[in-house]
């Protein structure tokens, strides 16, 4: 059999979805299958070079900011493009899957200034989520989306002036999306999600005023971001869009993207919105690249790690300071409290922790933040109307007294918290919980009172490696072995509702992910082998 005509659209390889002929047309599998074959093979060289650089942080023990881009740093007269206003006051933002329809109503409802409608770490793709994701965002722009949930309330959007914003998120580079082939291969998820909701969207978005958006996840260099650009130069001129249009904002959630964050400003500079501040992949990714340097990289229990932490403190500052000297926006993170309607007791502690995140946030120069929660705008915005007022942003505000080093980025070892039996179970106990939900096609779960996401998975899953592999002695004298946390599995997973199923799979998975020989880079990839 002959190779495909280059012309040949991406092929589809699933089971039917209700209306997915709606978003897979020719024209638009056309233009995926454009993207894969320009740049999936640099995409492959990318994900490459992440592996030799994590060899090489395995060698140094120690990232610094590249001296081959020095002149990019110390050039004081370049600026990102000007925020379109539909961005220019992003004070507070709300997250949640695109896929979910009620939430996509509740989002734009929600008074928040921007959604974040996540096709990444929020979602679980399943074949219908990854369709739906996309009919849901057309179905809200051409104002023709509704739900009517099984209690008999009907769910709908607002007046058009008082929607939020749609900022989408694609998947990161390293995943694959199965059910779309090009000449025999997976398209790259980032592709995929990114080119048919540009395809369809991208024009409609410039009729209301507003233009086609997007946050960049696990961006790990600036020639990842490179990447990104050269793709929004492509689709823009292929469908006849002005150049520039496209504005992203890119997640600084990885430990080497953190030493680069002018240089990936640089290369987006005619695309870029803004950086966020991103709490779970960024802890993510310190465990990660320094699972086996030793003690003085061990984290402690994942919430016994703040934003006040003196590392984490260098890494927002950093990126604040960075942005508003490029004229870019500097985004926060992410408040993922639940509030219950149950337990006023309980919220009104969690409450006063939010508000104390976010005036911090607001006080240290941010421009916006974060929520998980419609309940949770109000607060949000309270604290930045404070230092705000009629404002947008406070791009004047330079903060020229921020100097932040290498050292200080990765101090890990400062931290006077270590680990806990606690928080060893609470590890075993959301990644369970997640990672069972995530197989069942759902990706924002509520697990004690908190909205988790495949971050919060990761983060689990790592920090067990890293406590095994190191002989973390846990705080009532235990050391951290597979046995012991085999042990704490088989007890999470005797009361579990059912012994079984998906409870089975997830509890596998965890512990295949958790105590592998060698480190599994995302546990989402063998997630994905298990997926419908």
């Amino acid at each position: 059999m002959s190779a495909p005509a280059p012309s040949s659209p991406a092929a589809v390889e699933a089971p039917y979805v209700e209306r997915q002929e709606e978003v897979l047309t020719e024209a638009a599998l056309a233009f995926v299958a454009a993207l894969h074959r320009r740049f999936t093979p640099r995409r492959d060289e990318l994900l490459a070079r992440r592996a030799e650089r994590r060899a090489e942080l395995a060698r140094t023990g120690r990232p610094d900011f590249l001296p081959e881009t020095a002149a990019v740093r110390e050039d004081p007269d370049w600026r990102v493009a000007p925020a379109p206003a539909a961005l220019e006051d992003r004070r507070v933002e709300i997250t949640g899957p695109a896929d979910d329809r009620k939430m996509t109503i509740n989002a734009l409802n929600s008074g928040a200034r921007v959604w974040l409608a996540d096709m990444e770490d929020a979602s679980s793709p399943t074949w219908r989520n990854v369709v739906h994701g996309q009919l849901n965002l057309m179905d809200a722009f051409a104002r023709r989306i509704d739900f009517t949930g099984p209690e008999g309330r009907t769910y709908a959007l607002g007046p058009a002036e008082r929607l939020a914003t749609v900022v989408m998120r694609p998947r990161g580079w390293h995943l694959d999306e199965r059910h779309l082939t090009v000449d025999g291969r997976p398209v790259p998820g980032a592709l995929a999600d990114f080119g048919l909701y540009f395809f369809h969207n991208a024009r409609r978005l410039l009729d209301l005023g507003k233009g086609p958006y997007f946050y960049l996840p696990k961006t790990e260099s600036h020639l990842e971001a490179r990447l990104w650009n050269d793709v929004f130069v492509f689709a823009q001129e292929e469908l006849g869009i002005p150049r520039g249009t496209i504005r992203a904002t890119v997640l600084i959630e990885t430990i080497t993207a953190a030493f680069e964050m002018e240089e990936i400003l640089h290369e987006l500079r005619e695309h870029a919105s803004g950086l966020n501040a991103g709490r779970w992949d960024y802890l993510f990714s310190i465990i990660k690249n320094f699972r086996d340097a030793g003690e003085a990289f061990v984290l402690p229990d994942r919430n016994a790690v703040t934003m006040t932490a003196p590392f984490m403190r260098a890494y927002t500052e950093l990126l604040v300071r960075t942005c508003h000297k490029r004229g870019a926006h500097a985004i926060g993170g992410m408040a993922a409290f639940i509030p219950s309607r149950r337990d006023p007791e309980i919220n009104e502690v969690a409450l006063e922790k939010v508000r104390a995140d976010k005036d911090r946030e607001a006080g240290d120069g941010f421009d916006g933040s974060w929520v998980a929660h419609p309940d949770l705008v109000p607060v949000a915005r309270a604290s930045f109307d404070a230092v705000l007022g009629d404002r947008p942003h406070q791009k004047h505000r330079l903060r020229e007294d921020v100097r932040v080093t290498a050292d200080q980025l990765v101090a890990v070892g400062s931290l006077e918290a270590k680990p806990t039996i606690a928080g060893l179970r609470n590890a075993v106990q959301v990644g369970l919980r997640y990672i069972e939900a995530w197989l069942r096609g759902l990706g924002a779960v509520a697990i004690f009172n908190l909205m988790e996401d495949a971050a919060t998975a990761e983060i689990s899953r790592s920090q067990i490696w890293q406590w095994v592999a190191a002989g973390v002695v846990l705080d009532n004298g235990e050391k951290v072995t597979a046995g012991l946390v085999r042990e704490v599995a088989a007890e999470e997973l005797a009361s579990a509702p059912e012994a079984s199923g998906t409870w089975r799979q997830a509890h596998d998975l965890f512990l295949r992910v958790a105590l592998s020989e060698e480190y599994v880079d995302f546990l989402t990839l063998p997630a994905y082998e298990l997926l419908e």
